[in-house]
This record gives C-alpha cells, sequence and structure tokens, in this order.
C-alpha cells in the first residue's frame, strides 16, 4: 500500500503537523456504521483479548421504565457489575424526561465511582461517587421512584472515604441498595 510501511501503518511525511503512526487497520463498527469496541469485556467494564470469554455487554439505547430501569440496575450491581450498570442508567439518562435527567445522571455517576474503585483507582473512584452523591442531592425530599436518596448519597461518600485510605473494593459487596 502506498504510503505504508511493511507493517500496515501509515507514517506521515516530516512536517506534516503529525508526530504519531496511524494504524489503517479497519475499526470495529455496530450494525448503523459507528465506532464501537467488539472486544469481550469483564464484570466491570474492562476491554480483554479479543476471542476471550466476557461477560455479556447491555445493549445500548434500550427505552426502559424508571422501574424496570432500577431492576436490572440492581441486578447488575448485586452480580458485582456496575460498569454495565451505569450504562443502564445512561440510556435512562438519555431517554427520559428533562426533570429527571440529573437524577439517572448521578445514579450513573455513583455506578462508575464503584467501578473506579473497584478496579483501584481509588481517587477517579472517590471524586466519582461525590459527585454522583451531589448530583442525587436535588432529590433527597422526594425519594423518586422508590429510590432512598438520603441513604444512597450516605452510601457514596462513606465509600469514597473508604476507597480513599484503603484496598480496591469488591463491586458485588459493596452495592448498594437502590430502593427500600
Amino acid at each position: 500500500m502506498r504510503g505504508c510501511s511493511s507493517s500496515g501503518f501509515a507514517r506521515f511525511p516530516a512536517g506534516a503537523g503529525h508526530n504519531r503512526v496511524v494504524n489503517e487497520t479497519r475499526r470495529d463498527r455496530d450494525a448503523e456504521g459507528r465506532a464501537r469496541n467488539a472486544r469481550p469485556r469483564d464484570g466491570l467494564g474492562r476491554p480483554l483479548p479479543y476471542g476471550a470469554p466476557g461477560v455479556e455487554r447491555q445493549p445500548e439505547g434500550v427505552v426502559r421504565t424508571p422501574a424496570e430501569t432500577l431492576t436490572e440496575a440492581q441486578r447488575l450491581l448485586d452480580a458485582g457489575m456496575p460498569f454495565h450498570a451505569h450504562e443502564v442508567f445512561e440510556d435512562a439518562w438519555k431517554s427520559g424526561p428533562e426533570d429527571e435527567r440529573e437524577l439517572w445522571r448521578g445514579l450513573a455517576q455513583l455506578a462508575v465511582g464503584l467501578t473506579h474503585s473497584a478496579r483501584g483507582n481509588t481517587a477517579g473512584g472517590a471524586r466519582l461517587l461525590r459527585r454522583g452523591a451531589g448530583a442525587l442531592a436535588p432529590f433527597a425530599d422526594a425519594d423518586p421512584y422508590g429510590i432512598e436518596v438520603a441513604a444512597l448519597s450516605d452510601w457514596a461518600r462513606e465509600l469514597a472515604v473508604r476507597v480513599e485510605s484503603g484496598p480496591p473494593v469488591d463491586a458485588a459487596a459493596e452495592a448498594p441498595r437502590l430502593r427500600g
């Protein structure tokens, strides 16, 4: 291929404003042609090598009722799969009514905070747990859909303190109860 080394990587001429090598192999794409990493993932959402057994990924763009969202997210949290629970919350955040988006975004941040805490990224995990608790604060008096917002926020802040000073946590053992 013209302009490519025998390795399949394009090399840009000096002075072209590029200082990197670009791999010209095809990217993984979904059915609509959007770039999407098809590598299998573990329960914490980390990519595994192609061909390795992984956990089933959550389909994107699923519109669920709030009750269905909470039930599916709780199942995933209890199974130690907070990354996948975050994807369920993200669907609700993107498809739900405008006045509830912060609720679902806050829940997604809690799930990602637990993910990072379980992966050993204590600073990032603690930051996201606190950010999620803050996003939920406006809903504390309402407890929408039976979500015990105050208790969930307390859980997130307490876990943030623990992960900053300790080893990675077990995601399933630390899974919060979303509803009473």
